[in-house]
Order: structure tokens, then C-alpha cells, then sequence
């Protein structure tokens, strides 16, 4: 599904990332991990057709970044750290709005029904502006999805989240899930992470370095090739 080989970012003169190869397999739950700094959210920024890379291929489900990013688009849901929401509008009108973009069938119905899975369904037709920072997180989570994207890019969802909102999200990335979508998340959070993924990529100084997967919500074991990376050990 997503197919990254030797990605470079370069800035300023500073390098960003580098010689990314990366392979992701339709339907798997990827957390990344990483200090801060490392490039996580650049890798995802360059995934979302959001900055060109220096150099390097991506391929998202056979598509290349390069030639085909309108239609990589189509297919992508992404979270950045602001929601993007229009905070004159309610939740309602936002899903409606953002699904007409993709162009989604029996897009209030769908909305509607986005509104109730985050928990919010009373706020229905409250102004976004009035919104708590978690409230605003979980409905920008909704708008992520609105069109069932396959490919989902999240970055640092569990933000600003309480633990009731943090289990909704949960159980809305595992729905993603089975209906087969694949699933990029950067988080701090390394109990989200094993809680929810299959596999752990950690990220220092613009490199991967470390891939394993995980299995049993091993929380212990994220923990320790975290630090043994963050130590320089190998």
C-alpha cells in the first residue's frame, strides 16, 4: 500500500530525513515514534502531498507521489496537529462540508453518524468555536475519516484527549482498520501505540531506526527499544 524508498527533506540546508525506505502492507496499523525533531511529522506532511521531497520515490497504493498526488489525495485522511476545521460552523456543517469535497453519498447521514461514534452527538449544531481543545480533536478525528479514506495519516491523535475520548478514538482507528484502511500514527503515547498497532517504527535524526512488530500489547517491550535506541545501542 505505501512503498518509500531512499526519501530525502532537505531545508534550510538542514536535512530533515534521510534515505527513508519504508514498506507498509494494506491494512496495517503503523505507529511512528521518535523524539522530537526526528521527522516524524515531515514523513507524514511529504505522505499527505502537503511538501514536495528532496528526493527519493513514494508509491501510495501503486500511485507515485510525484505524478498522481490529486488522486493520492482521494484516497488519504489526515490529521495534522490543527484540526482544520471552520470554527464558525458546527460539527454537522463541517462533516457535510469536507464530505462534499470528497464528494461523499448521503453525506449528512454520514456525518451524523461520525458525530455520534465521537461521542458528541449533543453538540450536533453547537459552533465548533465553543469547543473544548478535546471536543475540537475528536471531530477533527471525523473529518479525517468522513470519506473512508484508505490510507490514514495521523499526527499525534491522543493530544488533548481524556481517557473516555482517547477510547473512542481507539476503537475508531480499529473500525478503520476492518474496513481494511492502513494507518500511519505518530504519537508520544506508547501505550496508545501498543495498544492499537501492529508494528513500531522508531525514528531519530531523520532515519528509521528500528521496525519491529508487536503482538499482545506488549507496552514493556515498545518501552525498552525505545530507550535502547534513544541510549545510541543497537
Amino acid at each position: 500500500m505505501i512503498d518509500i524508498k531512499n526519501l530525502t527533506k532537505q531545508a534550510n540546508n538542514k536535512k530533515i530525513l534521510r534515505g527513508v525506505d519504508l514498506q507498509v502492507k494494506k491494512g496495517e496499523t503503523v505507529a511512528i515514534l521518535g523524539p522530537n525533531g526526528a521527522g516524524k511529522s515531515t514523513l507524514l506532511k511529504v505522505l499527505a502531498t502537503l511538501i514536495k521531497p528532496t528526493s527519493g520515490i513514494v508509491r501510495i497504493n501503486g500511485l507515485d507521489l510525484k505524478k498522481n498526488h490529486i488522486e493520492i489525495k482521494k484516497i488519504l485522511g489526515y490529521l495534522p496537529h490543527s484540526s482544520l476545521l471552520y470554527d464558525h460552523y458546527s460539527p454537522l456543517e463541517n462533516l457535510v462540508f469536507f464530505g462534499n469535497v470528497y464528494g461523499v453519498r448521503d453525506v449528512e447521514q454520514r456525518a451524523m453518524k461520525l458525530v455520534k461514534d465521537v461521542g458528541l452527538s449533543f453538540f450536533l449544531n453547537e459552533p465548533v468555536k465553543n469547543f473544548s481543545r478535546g471536543m475540537i480533536q475528536r471531530i477533527a478525528i471525523a473529518r479525517a475519516i468522513v470519506h473512508d479514506p484508505e490510507v490514514l495519516l495521523l499526527d499525534e491523535p491522543h493530544t488533548g484527549l481524556d481517557q473516555g475520548a482517547i477510547s473512542i478514538l481507539n476503537n475508531v482507528i480499529l473500525s478503520m482498520k476492518e474496513k481494511g484502511s492502513t494507518t500511519l500514527m505518530v504519537t508520544h503515547d506508547f501505550k496508545q501505540a501498543a495498544e492499537i498497532c501492529d508494528r513500531i517504527i522508531i525514528v531519530k535524526n531523520g532515519k528509521i531506526v528500528d521496525d519491529f512488530k508487536i503482538k499482545n500489547r506488549n507496552l514493556e517491550l515498545v518501552s525498552e527499544k525505545y530507550e535502547m535506541q534513544m541510549e545510541g545501542v543497537s
